[in-house]
Order: structure tokens, then C-alpha cells, then sequence
């Protein structure tokens, strides 16, 4: 089934001012809470739907490569979800309120906790850091997609307590001040009666357990400093600046938190010969006069190897050749940009006793003078008649 545009699931316009997307959003937030529509399977759908509307049109790349390429845009991602929300869950989702709210979920003092950011019994639950990294593409690459495999050093879950943090399993221990909820609850009265919050707990830092004796290895973070070699599939069309992202391949997370995500940023390479502009694949094409006179056949590069094309007699300097489907892919697309040969005249600054004279005998001859033909006035002709 086919996704709503974002905009419409806010209900806000293309032009919408980010405060304007944020309130919609709060909005929406509040009235398709899960916590408030406890086993509404279609409340869940819509509030999911907003969530993932909102992080793409919160994110000022993410917006414009929407606004650009609409849902097709998802498949730039490497793993399927270009923007990063297209595979949201509740933990990505909740960790929003934190910027719309301000600071937390507005739900947690009225329906018991946000819940989103928080698992195994409502324990929280930490998140890895995003990592950035280039990767270098030549034009050819670009043109038919690649994979590549790639050593990234970030933080990796620690081998010897299997990310736990904790030196065994006896080392854990429930948190004797939330009693292993992660969360402590405060009653206060008000002038309209008693009012409840929560927040997370300062001791076990909203986990729900203590751990008294530490991994060796990493000190009780649950990752150490490593090395992981990961393959990145890489659409074909890709283009400078883009960003692609592979999502759980970032940070680790400490004591089995939610990894961060990887986030590719295409980077091209120059090509010797040939240029991109947009999707089509420009290529000077130097012969000299005699062959642009006479004709000729020639081999030219295109980013797929050789292709033959031909000289037309009297072909002028500054025609242009078009090699259809010779260019490079859309991006989640089948159509393919064109190769445009432009043709230059390459006229030699030496020569022979025998070549300049040879070409002194032609050079009165009527075909080597210019003529715009017997109908056709000259440009200053056209503009005198214009000014008379």
C-alpha cells in the first residue's frame, strides 16, 4: 500500500514553518497516544505514521530530499529507509518528545510513563551515538550501483560480559530505589488537587538494576573500542553530497541499548575524461578540420567502455551528439540520462611547406568561405532591419 504524503498526515502545507510542523505534530502526538487508546490498533498505525512524517520534515536534508523525490527517496537508504524513519519503532519514536515537549513525554504523569523509551518492564533502555563516514565513488560506480565494504572504528559490544557490563551474572541487583521500574514517581499536592510525575531514576539511571562488580574488559559500559568491517549496497545514481543510512550500524549502545545508525555521505571521484551534469554525461570530442569537412567515424568513452559514433560531412564546431541512454540512472528509477558529445574543431599551429601550401590553393575557394545560405541574413542584416 501506498504511503500518505507527509504533509497530509500532518495536515499542514508544503510551505509549513518548522514550528508550525512541530506543533502539528504535538497535536497528533497527544491524540493518537498509544497510552490513550489502549488496544486501538488503528490509533497506534496513525500515531506511528505521524512520528515518522515528523522526523523526516523536522530534518532540514531530510525535508529537501523529500520535497525532491518524494517516498522514492527511502530506497537512497542502504538498507531500505533513506530518511530513517521508515523503519521507526516505538524507541526511535518516543526519543522525539524529548525536542517537542520539552524534555519528556507529556503521557508520563498521566498514563504511567512514556513507555517508547523504555523496555524490559519499563526499564529504560540507552541509545548509540550516529556515525559519519565518506565513501569515494568513481563515475562508474555511480552509473551501475556497487557494494562496498568498508572498516569502520566505533564502539563495539564488549566480548567479555556479551554487553552487559557486568563482570557475571551475580553481579546484577535490582535497584533498591525504583525497585527495578527505572523510574520513581512524585506526589504533589497543587490547587487542583494532587498531581503525579515521573521521572527516571538518579540511581541505576532509569536501567532498573545495579551492578556491583564490574567487567574487566570495558569497566561496566558494555562496549569497548574496535574494528567492524561492514558492506554497504550503494544505488545506482547516487551524486555528490547525498546521504545514504544504514540503520543499528552506528555506536553500540552501553549494556545492550539501541545501536545509532551509520550515515554514508557520497563523495565523487573526477573522471579523466568524461563530466556529470545531472544525469547526463558530457564528453569534448577534438577532430580536426579535415575530417569535420569529409566525415568520419570515431571511438569515443563512455562510462559502459567504447562506442562508435559518426561524423557527418561538414559538421561544425559546436554540434552536439547525443548518445541516448549512455548517461547515469535516476536513483530508484529506470530511466537513464543521455551521454552529449560536443564537437570541437581542432586546427593545427604547425605545418608543413607542402600542408600550408595545399591549403593556400583552397583557401579562395567558394566552399571554404562561410555562407548562412542564400536565404538566411546575416546577423547584423537582422538587426539593422530591427533599428530601421
Amino acid at each position: 500500500m501506498s504511503k500518505r504524503d507527509y504533509y497530509d498526515v500532518l495536515g499542514v502545507s508544503r510551505g509549513a514553518s518548522d514550528e508550525e510542523i512541530k506543533k502539528a505534530y504535538r497535536k497528533m502526538a497527544i491524540k493518537y497516544h498509544p497510552d490513550k487508546n489502549p488496544g486501538d490498533k488503528a490509533a497506534e498505525e496513525n500515531f506511528k505514521e505521524a512520528a515518522e512524517a515528523y522526523e523526516v520534515l523536522s530534518n532540514g536534508e531530510k525535508r529537501r530530499r523529500y520535497d525532491q523525490f518524494g517516498h522514492a527517496a527511502n530506497a537512497q537508504s542502504a538498507t531500505g529507509g533513506g530518511y530513517g524513519g521508515g523503519g521507526m519503532n516505538m524507541e526511535d519514536i518516543f526519543s522525539q518528545f524529548g525536542d517537542i515537549f520539552g524534555g519528556g513525554s507529556p503521557f508520563e504523569g498521566f498514563f504511567g510513563g512514556g513507555g517508547g523509551r523504555q523496555q524490559n518492564g519499563g526499564r529504560r533502555v540507552a541509545r548509540g551515538s550516529n556515525l559519519r563516514i565518506k565513501v569515494r565513488l568513481t563515475l562508474e560506480e555511480i552509473a551501475n550501483g556497487v557494494e562496498k565494504k568498508i572498516k569502520v572504528n566505533k564502539q563495539v559490544v564488549c566480548k567479555t560480559c556479551d554487553g552487559s557490563g557486568a563482570k557475571d551474572k551475580s553481579s546484577f541487583h535490582t535497584c533498591s530505589t525504583c525497585g527495578g521500574s527505572g523510574a520513581v514517581r512524585r506526589v504533589t499536592n497543587t490547587i487542583l488537587g494532587q498531581m503525579q510525575t515521573t521521572s527516571t531514576c538518579p540511581t541505576c539511571n532509569g536501567e532498573g538494576t545495579t551492578i556491583t562488580s564490574k567487567c574487566n574488559v570495558c569497566h561496566g559500559d558494555g562496549v569497548v573500542r574496535g574494528e567492524e568491517t561492514i558492506s554497504i549496497n550503494i544505488p545506482a545514481g547516487v551524486s555528490e553530497g547525498m546521504q545514504l543510512s544504514m540503520g543499528g550500524k552506528g555506536n553500540a549502545a552501553p549494556r545492550g541499548g539501541v545501536p545509532g545508525d551509520l550515515i554514508i555521505l557520497i563523495e565523487e571521484v573526477q573522471h579523466e575524461t568524461l563530466k556529470r551534469d545531472g544525469n547526463n554525461i558530457i564528453y569534448d570530442l577534438h577532430i580536426n578540420f579535415v575530417d569535420a569537412a569529409l566525415g568520419t567515424s570515431v571511438e569515443v568513452p563512455t562510462i559502459d567502455g567504447k562506442a562508435k559514433i559518426k561524423i557527418e560531412p561538414g559538421t561544425q564546431g559546436g554540434k552536439v551528439l547525443r548518445l541516448k541512454g549512455k548517461g547515469v540512472p535516476e536513483v530508484n528509477s529506470y530511466h537513464r540520462g543521455d551521454q552529449l558529445v560536443h564537437i570541437n574543431i581542432w586546427t593545427p599551429k604547425a605545418l608543413s611547406r607542402e600542408e600550408r601550401e595545399t591549403l593556400e590553393k583552397l583557401q579562395n575557394s567558394p566552399n571554404f568561405k562561410p555562407n548562412p545560405g542564400k536565404n538566411e541574413k546575416s546577423f547584423f542584416e537582422r538587426m539593422k532591419e530591427y533599428f530601421e
